[in-house]
């Protein structure tokens, strides 16, 4: 018997390769997602959803589990050492969605597994470790490893998402260049006991940032910058005694539900496209975490990549270059955007911290500001 060509394969089941499917399975090519892990992950760094990802994710019948399953962030409080600087709201941002739709990653993959299941069942395959990759005349061969048992699978085209450690990247040979910033973070999920409601919380303090973010279920998400330390053994005491020096806010550390200490890097691969294989998501460009910015990039680079798939397969022209270009461009826009945030929320002395906060109240105040800035923080600009 001859060996199955796929149209399709997808190196990574997380949010990006689920995404991908999804689109695959709506235009009926045959595909199959490839995942490492045994099990669903319960990472839940990014939160945020977009309204851009939130439209793309129409195509598919996903937008309407998502706004169930999350919670819509209406808008920004943004405060200084001595007081409120502003707010920014959403509105202006989109006519559909006006908000950020908060929910924790591992629920986000569950509703994309769910919703592939219901496409194509049987599209995920789980504990797949893919070792290598060839490419001739006709597609590409993958070796992979299942349960310690070797497997080869043929595609027509593969798509690496798998995250920034990527093989498929590793395999084709691409460098991946960057660097890490000198940002250290530490964050925790907590119930809510601040009256923000659906607003997220920016405190810019001569310490350095806190931040904080709604979370369904009545939970919140704090993130405070910790200078140049990673705590990586640090106990959510030492997260909420930060929190209350900086904002006053009492947050109570033995209800912590998780807790995570994190820096952050910048990478960009020269290229996306290298013959048949495609790098998409983290795979291609690593941006900030904070904010679900890389998790949303992801998604979009999915949407875009989609029909390109679907008109290759068919046999006709399909501009690489120009979705290369034009996906590269919106990290780099990303990148710039996360270096500015994180900028603005390091530890600043009195002086600096008063100069930045001059700054900040006047462009929160200032009425043609507004939209431009709910437009940026909102990644419309993607």
């Amino acid at each position: 018997m001859a060996e199955r060509v796929w149209d399709v394969l997808i190196v990574g089941g997380g949010p990006v390769g689920l995404f991908l499917g999804c689109l695959l399975a709506r235009r009926g090519l045959s595909f199959r997602v490839l995942e490492r892990r045994s099990c669903p992950g319960q990472h839940s760094r990014a939160i945020g959803i977009h309204p851009p990802a939130l439209e793309a994710f129409n195509e598919v019948g996903l937008t309407g589990p998502m706004l169930a399953a999350g919670l819509p962030i209406t808008r920004g409080l943004v405060m200084g050492d001595a007081g409120p600087l502003g707010e920014l709201g959403f509105g202006a941002a989109s006519a559909d969605f006006p908000f950020i739709l908060s929910l924790p990653q591992r629920d986000t993959e569950a509703v994309l597994r769910r919703r592939l299941a219901e496409l194509t069942p049987g599209a995920l395959c789980s504990g797949v470790e893919v070792l290598g990759l060839r490419e001739d005349p006709e597609g590409l061969h993958v070796t992979a490893r299942v349960n310690g048992r070797p497997l080869a699978l043929r595609g027509r085209h593969v798509i690496g998402a798998d995250g920034w450690r990527s093989g498929v990247r590793e395999a084709l040979g691409l460098p991946f260049p960057g660097r890490r910033y000198p940002d250290r973070y530490l964050m925790g999920d907590f119930p809510d006991t601040t009256p923000l409601g659906q607003t997220a919380l920016v405190s810019l303090t001569e310490g350095g940032v806190v931040e904080s973010f709604p979370l369904p279920g009545q939970g919140r998400r704090w993130v405070v910058h910790t200078g140049g330390q990673l705590l990586e053994d640090a106990a959510a005491h030492r997260l909420t005694a930060m929190i209350r020096q900086r904002t006053g806010l009492h947050v109570p550390a033995a209800e912590c539900r998780m807790l995570s200490a994190f820096e952050v890097r910048r990478h960009c691969a020269p290229r996306m496209v290298a013959g048949r294989a495609v790098l998409i998501g983290d795979a291609a460009h690593v941006v900030s975490p904070i904010g679900g910015q890389g998790m949303n990039l992801g998604w979009l680079d999915a949407a875009a990549l989609a029909p390109l798939l679907e008109a290759s397969l068919a046999g006709r022209r399909v501009d690489w270059l120009h979705f290369e270009r034009t996906r590269l461009r919106s990290a780099r826009v990303a990148g710039r955007q996360a270096e500015l945030n994180m900028a603005a929320g390091r530890p600043a002395g009195p002086r600096a911290q008063k100069a930045r906060e001059r700054l900040i109240e006047r462009l929160l105040r200032s009425p043609r500001a507004e939209p431009l800035l709910a437009r940026a923080f909102t990644m419309r600009w993607l």
